[in-house]
């Protein structure tokens, strides 16, 4: 079975496929050159109709509609290619996640932190992880904030995990690894916390469930896990809503 991002770059093949099948015999008989703008228009169109008809999320419609036109007016920039390569180089320094685990990058909000130190203070001194921890949003405010548990922040794009590492400098209660979340050693910890996406979650769940411990605390951070039930919802108070899905081992 094909990747998500193989499935979506598969529709948007088979929309310039249709529309480019019909359009090149069509102006090649009539001996006109192809007028570009309307065949982009016309690409984006069947892509929007194949990404409504196959019910994808309506972010993705708005991608696959916008994709083509977007490309053709970039076109007509004349923008030096080498601007396209490093622009590219930079998105996977900071989004490897999203492009390797449909991980994009968030960023826990202040509310969100002061949630969780509350829900620490709580439990006592603990030893957190933080799976996929970007720039230490989170890790960085909660090691203030509880000088006497542990903390722990896991990332794998060389950007965000740089940008971390900077900031987790000078406190010794925070440790800093750049690693991938799925070889992360999760019994080590008593209070696992995730910001990711829906993607990862059966999978993400399967490994808390083989490897926490009884009595520890798995988090999620907007996204609850697929038939699962959670111990206990968090609403924070923050907009958009950011609850918080905790799942007692």
């Amino acid at each position: 079975m094909s990747s998500p991002p193989l499935r979506q770059l598969a529709l948007q093949g088979a929309a310039a496929i249709l529309i480019l099948s019909l359009a090149w015999p069509y102006y090649g008989l009539r001996g006109e050159a192809m007028p570009w703008l309307e065949t982009s228009l016309a690409i984006g169109a069947a892509a929007l109709l194949f990404a409504t008809l196959s019910r994808q999320p309506w972010w993705w419609r708005v991608i696959h509609g916008g994709f083509m036109p977007l490309v053709w007016f970039t076109h007509t920039l004349a923008i030096d290619p080498g601007w396209f390569l490093l622009a590219a180089i930079l998105l996977l320094l900071v989004y490897r996640g999203a492009l390797t685990g449909q991980v994009p990058l968030y960023l826990s909000n202040k509310q969100t932190v002061q949630a969780l130190a509350d829900l620490l203070a709580e439990r006592g001194d603990s030893r957190f992880l933080d799976l996929g921890a970007g720039v230490g949003s989170t890790t960085v405010p909660l090691a203030d904030a509880l000088p006497e548990s542990h903390f722990t922040g896991v990332e794998n794009a060389p950007l965000t995990w740089l940008a971390g590492r900077l900031l987790s400098v000078g406190r010794p209660n925070l440790a800093w690894r750049w690693d991938d979340l799925w070889q992360a050693r999760l019994g080590d910890y008593d209070v696992v916390y995730a910001f990711l996406s829906p993607a990862p979650m059966p999978r993400l769940w399967e490994k808390v469930q083989a490897e926490m411990k009884p009595g520890s605390l798995f988090i999620s951070n907007s996204f609850p896990v697929p038939g699962a039930t959670p111990d206990r919802v968090i609403e924070v108070a923050c907009s958009p809503a950011r609850p918080l899905y905790c799942y007692q081992r």
